[in-house]
């Protein structure tokens, strides 16, 4: 399994015991998200370290901070982008609200520019702001790979991603009991389009619920989209692993 979206260094110690529950637990490479110039060089300095699972990295900053836009950590994504799989995770956040919509949008297309002229593929965050997000990219860089991760939107904003190509992925949510809504997502995204994430330390699945979550229960997840979806687990992984080699830029 690939889990396809994870925070691994956000806090300045990782416990290596993670990472070999990972391992154990049949997890071979993480994405990891990284969202500001610290939590970039830890990740880089990871990836470079950590071999078993592949440590892959992703960086941008986040529309919650978009009213403090962050020039350094500009800069250093675009210095370190080399080493980057995907940009991200950027988009709009209309629930939190915690930056003004203009400037979440204005920080959404520089990095949308950037990820277009460094020809990377996009991770977006998107909490009740889909129709915004999804005429900001058609207008601004339509030709962009995109994944929507941790995806909590509505079975036809799931078919308007679908239909321009894009990715939408799976958390531990989907496997609460009252997300009955997102488990007809779940069954309805096409196998091409499915993608199955942890977002650790966040969102633990029914079964951790109360721990802090991490890529080991990505298996958790896996189980109860497979069998949302009436296949085998193997089914389901041999997919989604599929699909995050042919979303991000150099993951093997």
């Amino acid at each position: 399994m690939i889990d396809a979206h994870a925070h691994l260094t956000h806090d300045v110690e990782l416990p290596l015991a993670l990472l070999e529950r990972a391992k154990d637990a049949g997890v071979v490479g993480i994405i990891n998200v990284c969202t500001g110039t610290d939590d970039l060089m830890r990740g880089l300095s990871l990836a470079k370290t950590c071999h078993a699972p592949k440590i892959y990295t992703v960086a941008a900053q986040t529309p919650h901070d978009a009213l403090h836009e962050d020039e350094e950590f500009f800069r250093a994504v675009e210095e370190h982008a080399q080493s980057l799989v995907a940009i991200g995770e950027i988009g709009l956040d209309y629930h939190y609200d915690f930056a003004p919509k203009d400037k979440q949008k204005a920080l959404f297309v520089r990095y949308l520019k950037l990820a277009s002229t460094l020809k990377l593929p996009v991770v977006i965050h998107c909490r009740e702001a889909f129709y915004d997000l999804a005429d900001i990219i058609d207008a601004t860089a339509p030709e962009l790979k995109v994944m929507l991760h941790c995806f909590t939107g509505t079975l036809e904003e799931a078919k308007e991603a679908v239909r321009r190509g894009w990715y939408v992925s799976m958390s531990g949510i989907v496997t609460f009991p009252k997300s009955t809504s997102l488990q007809d997502v779940a069954r309805f995204v096409p196998d091409d389009n499915l993608l199955i994430e942890t977002d650790s330390p966040y969102l633990a699945p029914q079964g951790h619920r109360g721990k802090t979550n991490e890529p080991a229960f990505l298996g958790a997840t896996a189980k109860f989209v497979a069998n949302l979806r009436g296949v085998p687990v193997e089914s389901l992984v041999e997919i989604t692993t599929r699909n995050v080699k042919r979303l991000f830029h150099g993951v093997s």
